[in-house]
């Protein structure tokens, strides 16, 4: 991996309102630490952290910081991470890590799926990326941009694991049986009812003419009661005399 110069400024001061200044003005707020010195807060030129964002091979950056105003020393930086405006994007803060070229660390690198899978091309499924990036630890000049993993032979139903890439001078910490990418069958849409169905299935109940139809039940089944009732008083009588 290749190392990028980057100049900077210490700071003093210190807050929000400090740091809107810092950035009108074109510069950027950040901090150095690690390895057991004090952390120094420190400016970085905007054009000058983008240039060497642009040349960097990879989301890892190592860069040799020359510190304006403090003894030559040799401050070989990871750039840890980098905070930036939710909204517009643009950069806030800058954390650089000190590290030594001799010395492993750990670092997060992005996967990068290849090629185009048989049970895509050929059967219409759907590939789907499940793990983006993998953990590795490794020296500092041998970090990889990027992880490349072959997707071309997969099936549906078939899927890669962490334990199927292939990584030179660098080892994966990540669990070896996490899934990076599977082939899934299309998605089956439901079938729209026939019209005729879906107007049945909407038709609201109609509550008053249910209510006279069970109103009218009950009067015929009355009315029914009644003149057997009848009949069998006549009947009672027809004996009696």
């Amino acid at each position: 991996m290749a190392i990028v110069s980057l100049q900077a400024s210490p700071r003093s001061d210190g807050g929000k309102g400090i740091a809107r200044r810092l950035r009108a003005g074109g510069r950027i707020p950040g901090v150095y630490y690690g390895r057991g010195e004090d952390s120094i807060p420190l400016t970085v030129a905007l054009k000058d952290l983008q240039s060497a964002l642009e040349s960097a091979d990879g989301s890892n950056v190592i860069v040799d910081l020359k510190l304006e105003g403090a003894a030559s020393k040799d401050r070989k930086a990871l750039i840890r991470e980098i905070q930036r405006d939710p909204v517009a994007g643009s950069i806030l803060h800058l954390d650089l890590q000190h590290i030594s070229l001799t010395e492993r660390i750990t670092v997060e690198v992005p996967i990068v799926l290849v090629g185009t899978p048989i049970g895509v091309k050929d059967a219409g499924g759907i590939l789907e990326h499940l793990l983006r990036e993998v953990e590795v630890e490794c020296l500092p000049t041998d970090i990889p941009s990027k992880l490349e993993v072959d997707v071309s032979a997969l099936q549906i139903g078939d899927s890669l694991h962490v334990s199927d890439i292939k990584a030179e001078r660098a080892e994966i910490l990540t669990e070896a049986d996490r899934a990076i990418a599977a082939v899934v069958p299309p998605t089956v849409l439901e079938e729209p009812k026939p019209a005729e169905e879906a107007a049945e299935a909407a038709e609201p109940e109609v509550i008053g003419a249910k209510k006279e139809e069970t109103e009218g039940e009950e009067g015929a089944k009355e009315a029914k009661e009644g003149k057997e009732g009848g009949k069998s008083k006549e009947k009672e009588g027809g004996k009696q005399g």
